[in-house]
Order: structure tokens, then sequence, then C-alpha cells
């Protein structure tokens, strides 16, 4: 089973080219990545990356998007990007969450006990989730939100490790850590929980505001 993911939440963007064996086991075929820049090469990456594996498009029968939380602009070319491809070739295509992504390479990284994932959400608040990791693996402890920056502040003496994008900017013990292509693919191995690529939205957890337009101004006639 052939599968692309993308992930382009961050300044960090990346596409992975991976295969499943009838064990479930996840191999790699191949990594591409940018850094910063206010373009994003997507087909590029996906075409040097298909060129490395040895797989034509036809070939990928699965596609895994990661959703963010994050660069909403990135996400959102991810997502046509696969609107794209299942419309053309009807590929079955499921998202991922970014924030699992950063604890399972957290994981990966030896790091153990409470975790928390921090993402930018603009207005002085951040993207908080917190995170369980042992020897057996992770799981979420608490679900993602948004949370003014002090209030997450206030639950450090609860928390081993703060990781993200830019956890070093509101937190001296951050690690800096970018969600990466290769563990979308890892994350997304064996679900079948699939959702038509139209639907796919970014992590997006503020309530929509609506402003109220004021009433129109009836200006006199002249007599």
């Amino acid at each position: 089973m052939n599968l692309l993911a993308l992930e382009f939440s961050s300044t960090h963007r990346s596409v992975a080219v991976a295969t499943t064996d009838a064990t479930g086991l996840v191999r790699v075929l191949a990594t591409e990545s940018e850094i910063g820049g206010r373009s994003i090469s997507a087909l590029g990456m996906v075409q040097r990356a298909l060129r490395v594996a040895q797989l034509e498009r036809e070939q990928i029968d699965h596609l895994a998007v990661a959703l963010g939380p994050g660069s909403n602009m990135g996400v959102r070319i991810s997502i046509s990007l696969a609107q794209g491809w299942q419309l053309a070739l009807g590929t079955p295509v499921l998202g991922v969450n970014s924030a699992d992504c950063l604890a399972a390479q957290a994981h990966c990284a030896g790091w153990l006990g409470r975790v928390a994932v921090v993402v930018d959400a603009q207005r002085h608040e951040i993207y908080l989730g917190l995170y369980d990791l042992d020897t057996a693996g992770w799981r979420v402890a608490e679900p993602l939100r948004i949370v003014p920056i002090d209030e997450a502040a206030a639950l450090d003496s609860r928390v081993d490790h703060w990781i993200g994008p830019e956890a070093t900017k509101w937190f001296p013990r951050g690690r800096v850590l970018h969600a990466a292509a290769a563990t979308v693919a890892t994350l997304a191995a064996g679900r079948t929980d699939f959702t038509p690529a139209a639907q796919l939205e970014p992590v997006y957890l503020r309530a929509v505001e609506f402003v109220k337009a004021p009433p129109p101004r009836v200006l006199p006639t002249e007599p």
C-alpha cells in the first residue's frame, strides 16, 4: 500500500512517500522538504518525492494531509492539492492532526513524561495540547484548545517538555520541533476513516465571530 503525506502547517514544509507491508510495517521511501519563503512549491516537492520513490501518481493508494493547527495558508494549499488529486484519480484521503505528529516525534526522540504541544494562535494566544509519553507510546492527556499565553505558562510545573515550531518564543524550556510528513504517513497508515477531500478543513478552534453591520445611512433629499 503506497501513501503520499503532506505537512505544510509550519515554515518547515514536507512531503513523504511511504509504503506499508502486510504486517502494517511502514517504510518511508522518499521525503522532500523546504524551509521558509512565502511561496510553497507543493507540486514540485510531490514530483521529486515520487521520482525518488520510483512511483507514478496512479500508484498512490492513499493521501494523508496534516490539518494543523498552524499556518492556515499552508494547510489550505495541501488540502487543495488533495482535493484536486482526488477529483482526478479518486484516491482516498484522510486528515491527521499536526499536534499528534509533534507528540509522536517527541516520543520517537525519547522524551518521556507530560508534553505540552504549543502552536501560535495569534492574538497573544496559543493552541495547547497535553500528551503523556511513556515507554509504551503516547496518548492525549488534554485535548487541543486555545488559551492565553499566561494561562499556559501557569502550567509549567505540570509539564516536562514544551514543544512546537515556536516553543522557545514563549517558554524558556521550550524545544523547537516541526511536524514532518514522514510522521503524518506513519500515523495515517492502517487507518480507514477516509474523508471526502472536499470536506477537509484546517484545525481552527476559534468560534466564528460575526460583526453586525451598521444600518444604512439615509441621506436627506433636497427639497
